[in-house]
């Protein structure tokens, strides 16, 4: 035996080895461990989760809500009782009032996959990204949680030229028109939107907000130059005194003491004159302010921080009228309101930026507009060339940091620097 092992030992392993290998390929079941069947490797289903509900579970109905349609109506059609839609109801009232359910609003019902499709789950949604989920027990149990879409945020760069409006330069060029309310903001205290010139341009960074592929509007301006006038106004956003704010490249704030206009998307009808034809009287007189043509209900701001001051109809031709005191004897008018916002009275306290009215027609006027006009101590002046006070600057402490952000924003802007990672440092400041 030694000898017919020493002989043939080498060859009878061989042969063991290959054996063993055939019956492990062709005999041996496979382990479900090993991943895989038939040769090739088996693939794990990802489960389908919507609103935070595995949706693989149940058999899914999506409507939306009609017009004058209830949410009694609809929980009816999913076989839902009285009691049942009672209880609902109690149990929801702290977190989503269902009477507030709106005409065209998507909802989706999760029922259960069985003889009855009984509703298990019911969710509506409040908006493109905010949802309300009612969840169904045994009994008359009933859980209910309000829930948000996963946002997606994708950085943009943009430019473009203006022709006739801002308004229209965006439209033209495929940019979201919220662009337009939130250049706006940014610079109202510094460019007069209702000077804009053919040839002027902007440049902007932003967040695109998307949910799945839908844009659901924008979020952060991330810095933008405008040039309008012969003059190039940048915008930097930084961070200071724990919040984020705008200022030029020298690091002056953006923020003003007066706004340049009470009103946005509208244009000058008439200007500063002291000896104006009236439209009505056609009596030549002077006409100490400046009309803002824009349709009737159209919100009026507060174009600084002040006090209300007199709050009147005026039988000579104002109608609706109310005057507000600022600081260093400034005091402006509006006059011709449809109607003034809630809680302006006399004496009130009010925010620059704040709806204080609603442009109108009454008094002796032509059509929708709003009399804008500003006093110095008492003295009439031009409301578009009221000298404006700096704001606060960046803090020395805080220069340096502002300047490497300077340096991202006008990098990126002007193209000598790509999309960078300057966004998170600028959280962290």
């Amino acid at each position: 035996m030694n000898s017919f092992l020493k002989k043939y030992g080498l060859t009878v392993l061989a042969a063991m080895i290959v054996v063993a290998a055939v019956v492990a390929l062709f005999v041996l079941p496979r382990g479900e461990g090993s991943g895989h069947r038939n040769g090739t490797r088996e693939q794990v289903k990802e489960p389908t989760i919507l609103y935070g509900i595995n949706a693989d579970n149940y058999q899914l109905v999506e409507g939306q809500i009609g017009a004058g349609e209830t949410m009694s109506n609809i929980f009816d059609g999913f076989g839902l009782g009285p009691a049942r839609i009672h209880r609902i109801e109690q149990v929801s009232r702290d977190s989503f009032d269902l009477r507030k359910v709106r005409a065209g609003n998507r909802y989706v019902a999760f029922l259960e996959p069985d003889s009855l499709a009984r509703l298990a789950h019911f969710v509506y949604e409040k908006s493109l990204t905010d949802y309300f989920v009612i969840t169904l027990g045994g009994g008359d149990t009933v859980k209910v949680r309000n829930g948000q879409k996963p946002v997606r945020i994708d950085r943009r760069h943009a430019n473009a030229e203006i022709s006739s409006s801002m308004w229209n330069a965006i439209v033209d060029n495929g940019l979201p028109p919220a662009l337009a309310a939130e250049l706006e903001d940014i610079y109202g205290w510094s460019i007069d939107f209702f000077g804009i010139q053919s040839g002027d341009s902007f440049e902007v960074i932003y967040d695109q907000r998307y949910v799945d592929t839908l844009p659901v509007g924008i979020g952060r301006i991330w810095g933008s130059v405008f040039k309008h006038a012969d003059k190039t106004h940048y915008a930097i956003p930084f961070r200071q005194d724990g919040k984020i704010a705008y200022w030029d490249e020298n690091g002056n704030s953006l923020k003003k003491q007066f706004l340049k206009a009470p009103l946005k998307y509208t244009r000058i009808s008439s200007g500063y004159s002291n000896a104006r034809r009236h439209p009505i009287t056609r009596v030549v007189r002077p006409h100490q302010a400046i009309d803002y043509a824009a349709p009737s209900g159209t919100p009026v701001s507060a174009v600084a921080d002040g006090v209300v001051s007199r709050r009147f109809w005026d039988s000579k031709g104002g109608g609706n009228t109310l005057f507000i005191k600022h600081a260093r004897g400034y005091e402006s008018g509006y006059l011709h309101l449809r109607g003034f916002a809630s809680g302006i009275v006399v004496g009130a306290r009010v925010r620059q930026g704040q709806v204080i009215g609603y442009v109108g027609t009454t008094g002796a006027s032509t059509g929708p507009h709003l009399d804008f006009r500003v006093r110095v101590n008492g003295r009439p002046v031009n409301p578009l060339k009221i000298p404006q006070e700096p704001g606060e600057p960046v803090k020395a402490a805080n220069k340096a940091a502002f300047e490497q952000v300077r340096a991202r924003v006008m990098g990126e802007l002007d193209g000598s620097l790509p999309p960078g990672e300057w966004l998170v440092q600028l959280d962290s400041l």
